[in-house]
């Protein structure tokens, strides 16, 4: 799952689509063919490129950690808004941008600048749709939310290189009481409507929310607080004289106790008081609007007009194609039983988990990272684009670790500054069992999420924009299909392996059928929770957390498995289509070349590619 790939706020900014579609999209492949023709750019074209250039530049001055994400220190000591007003103005200037996009002269500019504008049309339209239901959307949850994302924040993000980087990072200790007061208005206004989380999350928001501010300086520990310890060792760093040095810590001592404390203590309070009216229905069916709501959810996520009815059927179907996959596995390895005592069987072995230890989390990480070095000497066999950018694999942190999800990945920035970033939660080891370690470092690291992301990222010739733009059911349809890439590659050799693998993708079925059963169909946290405790070999827990997350994220999770089988089916295609002309290569690279795209774009591209070599 990409998790902070990249902040909630800066999908937004830049952002994300998928509900709407653009009118006859054009192929990047198509563009670039058509445009080798008339390389000459027009006046109308240079206008167009310098509006999208602007458009970019004000999102990042208006949302300063976004810009701090991309490794621009304008405004670095400062948070984004989530002010009522500034949504209110966020709106209008969308709508304007909608507007003076409307008189382009499209026979002015080039193919690949009129896909530009039609996915630039398409993010605002999204945008506005999903602002229709700004209210229904979670402030925060159990998690992530302004309360984990600040300390995250701080810690993975916020580089100190000389004092006035440490002076920012100050800056942005005192500016969260700015920040949680307008989070604090945005719960106040979902209460005001009855749109209140599920009473269940508010514990867990508040343990999380109590960790940060955990430790020294907050009280008399001999442990340091997740931040103030970040704080500490990237000020030792700096080649400046020790009293400059002290200066700074001293700063930012009097921050966290006079500043962040006291607005985590606020924001703790507010979330305590809400608990109180909270609701025990768990799916946004119950919201006035939740209906509506939902599928507008699954249109953003998937790209496509699927109903809520259509993903459970497809989610019932693949469930059942891939437990007879398994059955075959099972047989492989000599288990005499049904596959429901298979599940049981593997839930309990130890020798496929590593021991709940640090020294078990640290062969975990460790034989994560000769998994992805192994893939990656296999790579160019199989992509002709590499990317530039580092992987590092690194533990869920402490303070969010009960919270966060399995796995989830962070991309890098264009300038090189922080390499992406594979976070493994081995809070539980029972739930990251052996058989998964390698399907979940193909997902998140490469050929799946740090690859297709650090391409999209290094991308030359585009506006800034498009190379960040996300659409899910690519993207997380791009990981679970290297997933499966990574077999043909000559991976899960070992049977229990392989039998991860489509432990995994069934993972990604089941994921269909609880979604929709949570928001459409009205099941509950309990039914939702024993459909995969009984589907799937997936540990309690493991099943606890993840209808937890589908409840927290609705929709969200059904982008998998659509994106992959689509992805499967346009390979497919080509396959049939170029006979002996087809090359997994250059297939590879004209589904990731183009950048994040809606599921039609990337069919056009596809097509693109056929017609080119027919």
């Amino acid at each position: 799952m990409i998790k902070h790939f990249m902040p909630a706020a800066l999908l937004a900014s830049v952002m994300i689509m998928g509900c709407s579609e653009p009118s006859e999209p054009k192929s990047v492949v198509q563009a670039e063919s058509e445009q080798s023709a008339d390389s000459a750019i027009s006046a109308e074209e240079q206008r167009l490129n310098q509006f999208f250039a602007d458009s970019f530049a004000e999102d990042l001055a208006r949302r300063p950690f976004n810009a701090s994400y991309l490794g621009i220190k304008d405004n670095h000591d400062k948070w984004n808004s989530v002010s009522e007003s500034f949504q209110d103005a966020t709106r209008v200037l969308a709508e304007e941008r909608l507007a003076a996009t409307a008189d382009v002269d499209l026979e002015q500019i080039s193919a690949p600048r009129q896909l530009s504008l039609d996915l630039y049309r398409l993010s605002i339209q999204r945008q506005l749709k999903m602002d229709d239901f700004r209210h229904e959307d979670y402030v925060m949850h159990q998690f992530r939310g302004p309360h984990t994302s600040v300390p995250s924040g701080l810690i993975n993000v916020h580089q100190i290189g000389d004092v006035a980087d440490a002076e920012a990072y100050i800056g942005r200790i005192n500016n969260v009481s700015v920040y949680f007061d307008e989070v604090i208005e945005q719960l106040n206004i979902r209460s005001d409507k009855g749109l209140f989380l599920v009473d269940w999350m508010y514990p867990q928001i508040v343990a999380s929310a109590n960790n940060v501010i955990t430790g020294a300086p907050f009280e008399e520990s001999d442990k340091d607080s997740a931040i103030w310890a970040d704080f500490q060792e990237k000020v030792a760093a700096l080649a400046i004289e020790s009293a400059e040095k002290q200066r700074l810590l001293d700063a930012a001592r009097e921050g966290l106790i006079n500043n962040l404390k006291p607005a985590y203590e606020r924001l703790i309070a507010t979330i305590e008081t809400q608990s109180e009216a909270a609701h025990t229905d768990d799916g946004i069916w119950r919201f006035e609007n939740g209906d509506e709501y939902y599928q507008a959810l699954l249109s953003w996520f998937t790209t496509t007009d699927l109903t809520a009815d259509d993903i459970h059927n497809l989610g019932l179907a693949n469930v059942e194609r891939i437990q007879n996959e398994m059955r075959s596995v099972m047989k492989s390895v000599g288990f005499e039983g049904s596959l429901q005592e298979f599940f049981v069987d593997l839930r309990g072995n130890a020798d496929i988990r590593y021991p709940n230890t640090d020294e078990g989390r640290d062969a975990y990480l460790s034989d994560t990272r000769n998994a992805i070095d192994a893939m990656r000497a296999k790579l160019p066999e199989f992509f002709g684009i590499l990317p530039k950018a580092e992987l590092k694999v690194k533990r869920v942190e402490a303070f969010r670790e009960r919270s966060a999800g399995k796995a989830f990945y962070q991309s890098p920035p264009p300038d090189g500054s922080r390499p992406g970033i594979y976070y493994a939660n081995l809070y539980d080891m029972s739930s990251m069992p052996k058989t998964d370690l390698e399907a979940l470092a193909f997902h998140e690291g490469v050929p799946g999420h740090h690859l297709q992301l650090s391409i999209a990222t290094e991308l030359q010739g585009v506006p800034e924009f498009q190379r960040y733009l996300r659409f899910t059911a690519f993207s997380e349809g791009w990981g679970l299909y290297s997933e499966y890439l990574s077999k043909e590659m000559g991976f899960y050799q070992d049977p229990y392996s392989e039998f991860g693998r489509l432990a995994m993708e069934l993972w990604r079925a089941a994921r269909l059928v609880v979604d929709t059963g949570l928001h459409s169909k009205r099941w509950t946290r309990e039914e939702a929770i024993a459909y995969l405790i009984e589907n799937t070999p997936n540990a309690e827990w493991d099943c606890t957390k993840a209808i937890e997350r589908y409840i927290a994220m609705p929709g969200q999770a059904t982008a998998y498995m659509v994106g992959k089988i689509r992805i499967l089916e346009l390979r497919e295609m080509a396959r049939e289509l170029l006979g002996e002309q087809f090359d997994i290569r250059e297939f590879h690279d004209t589904v990731l070349g183009s950048g994040p795209v809606p599921l039609d774009v990337l069919e056009a591209n596809i097509k693109a590619m056929i017609a080119a070599k027919s």
